[in-house]
């Protein structure tokens, strides 16, 4: 059995997909041992604790330096004996102390097609304000391994997403969270959970 520490910074909308996902057997093999958020005020935390899981608030402000707060979240993720990192909308960049404790096991949702709008400063509406300043007419997200860079680990899934005359940035938003986010997160640690992910030469290969 996978044990999955997620990590998450608001709502828990993509954390809510995983464990719908559990419970209706779309995800075998796994299960959500720890939900843990920098702010604690996110709803992402309720979500856990309704539904019995530990949720726990780390947050850089609590520690007098960044690495304090770096060794807390490692020390946090370690106790908890987590198999599998997930990222399900978690607005703090991952240092490379904890990348190095989890190589290929720490995977990311992110709302766009890699390698279009990502990287430094793209994350939350700021994805889809670029995707439709650029005129695109296709989004949508991609999960995948976290390397030491910001978004440039080897991608595990992708799914496409039409963009629609009169998109706003929250409409698109809330699309690519319902046809695309909130379905390949959890097909990703359900392949992962069953074996059928491998990365060679820094390319994900799935089996079948």
């Amino acid at each position: 059995m996978l044990k999955l520490g997620v990590l998450v910074s608001g709502g828990g909308t993509n954390l809510q997909a995983v464990l719908d996902a559990i419970k209706e057997k779309k995800i075998t093999n796994a299960e959500v041992g720890i939900v843990i958020s920098n702010n604690a005020g996110a709803y992402a935390l309720e979500r856990a604790e309704k539904n019995g899981i530990p949720a726990k608030c780390i947050s850089p402000k609590a520690y007098e330096t960044r690495e304090d707060f770096h060794r807390a979240l490692l020390a946090e993720l370690q106790n908890s004996q987590v198999d599998l990192v997930v990222l399900a909308g978690y607005l703090v960049a991952v240092p490379p102390m904890i990348v190095e404790a989890y190589p290929n096991r720490i995977i990311n949702i992110h709302p766009s097609l890699i390698p279009s709008f990502c990287g430094t400063g793209f994350y939350g509406l700021k994805v889809h304000e670029g995707a439709l300043n650029r005129g695109v007419k296709v989004t949508g997200a991609t999960v995948h391994f976290v390397d030491t860079g910001t978004d440039t680990g080897p991608i595990i899934l992708q799914k496409a997403v039409e963009v629609q005359e009169g998109d706003t940035p929250e409409i698109l938003q809330r699309r690519v969270m319902e046809e695309a986010e909130w379905k390949i997160l959890p097909e990703a640690i359900h392949l992962i959970a069953n074996g059928k992910v491998k990365v060679q030469d820094g390319k994900v290969h799935i089996s079948k």
